[in-house]
């Protein structure tokens, strides 16, 4: 019994979370930023997998990076203690060890100023995007064909995450239905 509660309780929390990540982006989806920008990407972008398709905007990763160095995140001071609730919940939850669990509730918390940059640019292309879990945690922008696949690593600036790194992938698949939220089990 004490497990179905404390199962119940993580997916909660997680639900919880991902509403307000998914306010955020619907507030964000909202906003217009029409301004154009120089098409340079300061990183090779990475061939579509359909080249019938001629990708005709590409991400300026200058305009988006913080100008932050990155941290280490080996002595970084999380926001999160290695042996807190949420930690622990976490590790358990997406099978990882607490230090991934730790580093990766900071960057999710954080993750929105990464994709709020991204989205002034992606404008219309912007499709939807997943935060993957697990050991290997990155942004998937899920865009229109028009828009060149890339790759870029983002250094957060934010207080509460600065210094960290944040992997973006740019991935013109057009996926919306059957991409899962952060944490969302498919059903």
């Amino acid at each position: 019994m004490i497990n179905n509660t404390k199962d119940t309780s993580m997916a909660k929390r997680l639900m919880n979370m991902m509403i307000i990540a998914t306010a955020s982006m619907l507030a964000l989806a909202g906003c217009d930023n029409s301004a154009e920008t120089a098409a340079q990407d300061s990183e090779p972008a990475v061939t579509t997998a359909d080249s019938s398709t001629t990708a005709t905007k590409t991400i300026d990763w200058s305009v988006i990076a913080s100008g932050e160095k990155p941290a280490d995140p080996a002595n970084y001071q999380y926001p999160f203690a290695l042996d807190s609730q949420n930690v622990r919940d976490y590790a358990e939850y997406f099978k990882v060890d607490n230090a991934t669990a730790q580093h990766n509730l900071t960057i999710s918390m954080a993750s929105n100023e990464a994709l709020s940059k991204a989205l002034d640019q992606l404008s219309e292309s912007y499709v939807s995007h997943e935060l993957t879990d697990g050991n290997e945690m990155k942004l998937i922008i899920h865009t229109t064909p028009d828009v060149a696949a890339s790759r870029y690593d983002y250094v957060l600036s934010d207080d509460f995450a600065k210094g960290l790194v944040l992997p973006i992938v740019i991935q013109p698949d057009g996926k919306k239905g059957d991409v899962k939220a952060h944490g969302e089990a498919q059903e």
